[in-house]
């Protein structure tokens, strides 16, 4: 599956949405990225998975780790395509944990997975919990880069697409001197 194929993959599934939209950050953008959408149809998201897995084939991970929400789909087909086992963390009191009973001991080989990577906050947040574990860290794979600046993680990421989405302080957004209505796509 090349960019492009990709691209209108996650078109037709309403992953990439155009218009007008708040962000997290509290700027403006023409285009926003929902990836729980594509993770709605089970044989595209087992696709794109399988390409999330790959440069990670013979490289003898144990277990496949991502934040919840979007993070527990991919972590489980990630997983599933590499015959291992999968877990996710959670935000529990604030903090971002292993719960249910999971652990991740020191010996394991953990792939980190995650739909978008803006900020890298969330697998920084991952990446942390298996510092402490001291675990080996195989890597991150992820969907869609959309960072202006690829965070340094110190591991090596594969992502799939790499999206440059555009964003505006809201007041020098042009969609809003446009009159364009805003829409908070995570309500």
């Amino acid at each position: 599956m090349n960019n492009k194929v990709l691209t209108e993959l996650l078109k037709d599934t309403g992953a990439i949405l155009d218009g007008h939209f708040l962000l997290t950050s509290g700027r403006h953008s023409g285009r926003f990225l929902q990836c729980s959408r594509l993770l709605q149809y089970p044989d595209q998201t087992e696709a794109v998975c399988k390409l999330m897995a790959e440069p990670f084939v013979g490289k003898k991970i144990d277990t496949v780790i991502g934040p919840a929400m979007g993070g527990i789909i991919l972590s489980y087909e990630v997983a599933r395509q590499l015959g291992v086992r999968a877990v996710f963390t959670e935000q529990f009191e604030g903090q971002i944990v292993l719960r249910r009973g999971f652990s991740i001991d020191r010996d394991e080989k953990v792939l980190v997975v995650e739909d978008a990577v803006t900020t890298g906050g969330s697998v920084k947040k991952v990446l942390d919990i298996l510092k402490k574990a001291k675990t080996h860290i195989a890597g991150i794979s992820v969907i869609v880069d959309r960072s202006d600046l690829i965070p340094d993680f110190g591991v090596p990421m594969k992502a799939l697409l790499k999206m440059e989405i555009e964003s505006y302080a809201p007041e020098d957004c042009p969609l809003c001197k446009a009159s364009v209505p805003l829409q908070r796509p995570k309500n």
